[in-house]
């Protein structure tokens, strides 16, 4: 296990970017580094870690969904955080913070016992919508407050920004390395110096036990899993299904079109093929190529409850008939 492995905090407004961030990151990472990352949502169904799917033997993915990191019981970030170290031995460990969640107190978290030996903060990154920030929309207090203590700013979806409104936005901003970006495309090169991963000379520190969640046991094709989850006047709602069970892409079009999410994620077997998709309601919907193929997975998010009866009705609809 490393010393003090260089810890990369990726934080961010929810839609932000930080998940596409971190996909391009993994796609230039060094050939001689072997990554962890952690992955914390707001939901409970999990999908951040189907989008980041890849053919990467050395980036090992664990996530903690449910919540905000440092507000969730401290007991599953502790035994999580320790058993993805254990499992994946890295040179550099990244942390997704959820775009609901308090990066500040996050970071003081990581800074404390066990971990302040373990682990080697690196400056945190906070990821933005640039096109956003230009239209005056504000930030929430608690990715307010992290923007203070971030080490380097991402500005993302700033393609449709010109240079005087690029000025104007920077203007808004604290003062710090700052990037702009679109679609999470950026390079490794261009946010880190990196040397030699560090030797490993450490040990993990003693922390609570726990067991890994167990894997989901199908009963049938139809067995369908749903989970919903509400903080602070969030909702969501989330569905595993079968990774036989075949959707019609454009059936599946058309329910998310009807729908009044306002974050709608998705890694899902269809007749197309297996796609993702991760789009904010204010945005067009973009299917992309998925590399997931464990189960199908949907979580909607808003500010209100959803109808799951109508919603899940919607959904077996765009089903493919066997």
């Amino acid at each position: 296990m490393l010393l003090q492995i260089p810890t990369h905090l990726v934080c961010g407004p929810l839609g932000a970017g930080k998940t596409s961030v971190l996909k391009h990151l993994v796609a230039s990472r060094p050939a001689n580094e072997r990554w962890a990352i952690l992955i914390n949502e707001f939901g409970q169904v999990g999908i951040d870690a189907a989008l980041l799917k890849g053919h990467h033997d050395d980036v090992r993915i664990a996530e903690i969904p449910g919540g905000c990191l440092c507000c969730v019981n401290g007991l599953p970030f502790q035994v999580g955080l320790g058993r993805l170290l254990k499992r994946a031995q890295p040179n550099r460990l990244f942390i997704e913070a959820s775009g609901l969640g308090h990066p500040a107190a996050l970071m003081s978290q990581l800074a404390e016992p066990p971990w302040r030996d373990v682990l080697n903060l690196q400056p945190t990154i906070m990821v933005l919508d640039a096109q956003a920030l230009h239209e005056g929309r504000p930030l929430p207090a608690s990715q307010q407050e992290a923007l203070a203590v971030s080490g380097q700013l991402v500005l993302n979806k700033s393609a449709d920004l010109s240079e005087y409104d690029r000025r104007l936005v920077t203007t808004t901003l604290p003062d710090m390395p700052l990037h702009w970006c679109d679609y999470g495309e950026l390079p490794w090169a261009q946010v880190f110096q990196h040397g030699n991963p560090l030797p490993c000379t450490a040990d993990i520190p003693k922390l609570p036990e726990g067991q890994p969640a167990p894997g989901t046991l199908w009963l049938a094709k139809d067995q369908w899993i749903c989970q919903q989850s509400n903080h602070e006047g969030w909702y969501s709602i989330g569905w595993k299904m079968h990774p036989g069970e075949v959707f019609h892409q454009s059936a599946l079009q058309r329910w998310l079109a009807g729908g009044s999410w306002q974050r709608a994620k998705g890694s899902i077997h269809t007749d197309a093929g297996w796609l993702s998709f991760n789009a904010l309601e204010t945005q067009p919907l973009n299917w992309q190529p998925s590399a997931w193929r464990s189960d199908s997975r949907i979580e909607l998010l808003q500010n209100r409850p959803h109808n799951r009866v109508a919603l899940e009705s919607g959904l077996q609809a765009a089903r493919m008939s066997d």
